[in-house]
């Protein structure tokens, strides 16, 4: 098997350049106010409205009123690993064009899969963070405010396990098809708004869970978590072969 000029096959990934494309991104988000401020602002809107409709909610109310402002509220927290990391892997690729700072970075030895997998991780592990903290902060805030009634159907397993289980999968899914168009665009506008939308078709699935139209079961759930990972893996590969270097160098196709 031959060897690439740094020294390893052909078909190994390196976690020193991977690591380093990584560090790279997040240095680069500091300094940029947009990707900074979609970060720090978008999960704060999608976490103050769901507590702020449950804490209006009497106790008194019907429970199917419980159940449409709950699922509603779940909605609203899945929204932020689908299009928070979809806004910034949007503008990877082609945002460091129009910056001047992608040819350098294209012309060392970095394979673009790990050159891929460095940004996605660098727009996955933020996102998952943010995520997190921000469904613990809603599960706190109704466990110490809300009526108990509201927040027993909100601790139900069947509310949780889906929140937990889909929020890095679906940020996958957001993060491979914004660097899909984010490698094929020339304007970064055009490409987060692309990104958005292609973000939100897998949150139908996780919408009906949240509403009680399909039921949450263990084995259901776990079914669509293994699909949705398949397609995330499968999705990765994809982006990688049509990954085409020399034109994001040149601006020709290879």
């Amino acid at each position: 098997m031959s060897s690439n000029p740094t020294g390893t096959t052909a078909t190994s990934l390196s976690p020193v350049r991977i690591r380093a494309i990584v560090r790279k991104e997040l240095r680069d988000y500091r300094r940029n106010r947009f990707v900074a401020s979609t970060m720090a602002i978008m999960p704060l809107i999608f976490v103050v409205l769901p507590i702020t409709e449950i804490f209006t909610l009497p106790g008194s109310a019907p429970a199917a009123r419980i159940d449409r402002l709950v699922g509603l509220a779940m909605l609203y927290l899945t929204l932020i690993p689908a299009l928070v990391p979809a806004v910034v892997a949007a503008y990877s690729v082609v945002g460091e064009r129009e910056q001047g700072t992608l040819e350098p970075v294209l012309t060392t030895p970095v394979r673009r899969e790990e050159f891929l997998l460095g940004k996605a991780l660098a727009a996955l592990v933020p996102t998952l963070l943010i995520s997190y903290v921000m469904f613990g902060i809603y599960l706190g805030a109704v466990g110490l405010f809300a009526h108990p009634n509201v927040s027993q159907d909100i601790f139900k397993a069947s509310r949780i396990l889906p929140q937990l289980l889909f929020t890095p999968l679906l940020a996958g899914w957001s993060i491979w098809a914004g660097i899909a168009i984010s490698a094929r665009s020339t304007d970064v506008r055009v490409a987060q708004q692309l990104g958005t939308l292609v973000s939100l078709p897998p949150l139908a699935v996780t919408s009906l869970m949240s509403f009680g139209v399909i039921k949450p079961t263990l084995t259901l759930a776990l079914g669509l978590a293994a699909a949705l990972l398949a397609i995330d893996l499968l999705a990765w590969r994809l982006v990688a072969v049509l990954f085409d270097r020399e034109r994001l160098i040149t601006g020709a196709k290879a």
